[in-house]
């Protein structure tokens, strides 16, 4: 009977130990927090911001997401969804005990149904760009704390000055959207503190898919661009953030920089980046710390966790001076050099360097002359690198590199145009006047053609009396306007052997990708347009598949 009464007692004393340790759970708790995203999982910031956030927190916390979707949505109809989905969960879910939101559309909703979804609730926002209205919020609510993010444009414009002197154009990649307006007013705001500078904008919702492509294949070499953001464009082509970093690269010859540290190892420069990942890992453990029992008015709102960001392979690229970055800067993509690579062996290689000294001092005289040979190949080397191409006799780029440059152009898809000019009779004028007249004739029409040279039009020599020139353009009146400018070639008397002579062209014209769709067949139809015109009487332009125009 007592060993009955014993066991009894032991079930007993098991049941009320597993009753006070549900006790104990239930009074600590784990913690639920609720994370709410202005954007969706599919934005790679978010992603990053999501990583740090579990990072930071507790892993015993529970956490739900909600995405507001404002890159694809308008904000007044994703608010609306996210209201309506909230308004039915919080009432079917148990209370949250932390609730964090990233960027700026979704501090805006939580502020403004504060009271009838989120009362008394403690609120953690991270990634916001409006950084006056979240220090003033954090102020007035004794439940608000979080992350600031701060861009500071003034240190990325410094930073690229420092690496890059010859920069005289700041142009920002930046769209409509309500961030990208934030974003254009800080942009131009600090506009007046660089007098020296040219402050511009591509604004990808004004630009259909091929403007924005040829826009930024335009920029000139003075010119860098700050990528800020890009969600969709006027063709209604919508961009994730690592199609609108690729596509920014592919079709741009000038740095890029960016700042925030998001895909920047897929060809941006960086710069003095916001982390997404420190932003998240510092908001989950203010939640965490939170939930453990610290009073929201003990935690300070928090600086944003910017850093120096580069990718090396770009600076590499662009020809930039590592040496001027800041000490701190963080290197990715870095370029492992040899002394890195065998750090290890650096004193046999110091010792086997000086026996080679040794060496070299020996047969010093025979060295000597090995070097003057040796540069000697060098400057023949170079000479011949600079002829294969450029045309000897005018200057002009040649054959071979128009057909280069044409190429990428149209593999990379841009928009351009194709002119060929033909001298008139140019057998009467080396048979009447001998080849050295024909020869002037020949660098007459060159120097008038770099004339026209500009940032959109460049010119080549062809094949003997034949010239070429390349136009970024397709549209119509552009290309018009420097057809009539090619008139003007011809327009005036040329000097052949002292005197002044009439000498006309037959030019034909022809656009990618209205006429051809490749190198081989553009240059045809550039061709065809022309021979059109020696049959039609000659000294005229026609373009392809149209009659000639009188010049």
């Amino acid at each position: 009977m007592k060993r009955i009464y014993g066991v009894l007692v032991f079930i007993i004393s098991i049941f009320l130990f597993l009753g006070i340790c549900r006790q104990v759970q239930a009074d600590t708790g784990q913690g639920r927090v609720l994370f709410i995203s202005s954007y969706s999982y599919g934005w790679d910031t978010v992603q990053v911001q999501i990583e740090g956030l579990k990072e930071g927190m507790d892993p015993d916390i529970a956490v739900d997401y909600e995405f507001m979707d404002t890159k694809r949505l308008d904000v007044e109809v994703a608010t609306q969804l996210l209201y309506d989905r909230l308004l039915y969960t919080l009432s079917v879910v148990p209370p949250y005990d932390v609730i964090v939101v990233g960027d700026d559309a979704a501090l805006n909703f939580v502020m403004d149904y504060r009271e009838e979804l989120f009362s008394g609730i403690p609120i953690v926002f991270e990634g916001i760009n409006n950084v006056q209205y979240a220090r003033e919020l954090a102020e007035q609510d004794p439940l608000v704390t979080g992350v600031l993010e701060e861009l500071s444009l003034e240190k990325n414009i410094d930073l690229i000055l420092q690496l890059r002197p010859q920069t005289k154009r700041i142009v920002a990649i930046l769209d409509d959207s309500l961030t990208g307006e934030a974003e254009r007013q800080n942009f131009y705001a600090i506009q007046e503190s660089y007098p020296n500078l040219t402050f511009a904008e591509i604004n990808v919702s004004d630009c259909t898919t091929v403007d924005l492509r040829t826009r930024l294949w335009q920029q000139s070499n003075d010119a860098v661009l700050l990528f800020l953001l890009m969600s969709e464009d006027k063709s209604g082509k919508l961009y994730t953030n690592l199609e609108a970093v690729q596509a920014v690269v592919k079709y741009t010859k000038v740095p890029v920089m960016r700042m925030v540290d998001s895909r920047i190892e897929e060809g941006l420069l960086g710069g003095y980046v916001a982390s997404m990942r420190k932003s998240g890992q510092i908001a989950g453990q203010m939640a965490s710390s939170i939930i453990r029992g610290t009073d929201p008015t003990k935690i300070a709102v928090a600086d944003s966790p910017n850093l120096y960001y580069i990718n090396e392979e770009v600076m590499l690229k662009y020809d930039l001076n590592i040496s001027k970055l800041p000490k701190d800067v963080e290197i990715i993509n870095h370029q492992i050099t040899f002394f890195e690579k065998y750090s290890s062996i650096v004193l046999p290689m110091v010792v086997f360097a000086i026996a080679m000294v040794i060496i070299l001092v020996i047969v010093g005289y025979d060295n000597l002359h090995r070097r003057k040979l040796l540069s000697e190949l060098e400057g023949t080397r170079t000479i011949l690198e600079s002829a294969s191409q450029h045309d000897f006799l005018t200057g002009l780029h040649n054959r071979s590199k128009f057909v280069e440059d044409l190429t990428q152009m149209i593999e990379q898809e841009v928009p351009c145009t194709v002119i060929m000019l033909d001298i008139d009779d140019f057998k009467n004028i080396n048979d009447v006047y001998g080849h050295a007249a024909g020869d002037e004739a020949l660098k007459q029409v060159a120097d008038r053609m770099k004339a026209m040279s500009s940032q959109i039009l460049t010119p080549y020599r062809y094949a003997g009396d034949e010239f070429i020139m390349i136009l970024l353009s397709e549209q119509g009146k552009i290309v018009e306007k420097t057809a009539y400018g090619c008139r003007q070639i011809f327009a005036n008397d040329f000097i052949i052997r002292g005197a002044k002579k009439k000498v006309t062209g037959s030019i034909g014209i022809a656009s990618y990708p209205k006429d051809a769709d490749n190198v081989e067949q553009l240059i045809v139809c550039a061709d065809k347009a022309m021979y059109q015109v020696k049959k039609s009487g000659k000294n005229k332009f026609a373009f392809y598949g149209q009659e000639p125009e009188s010049m």
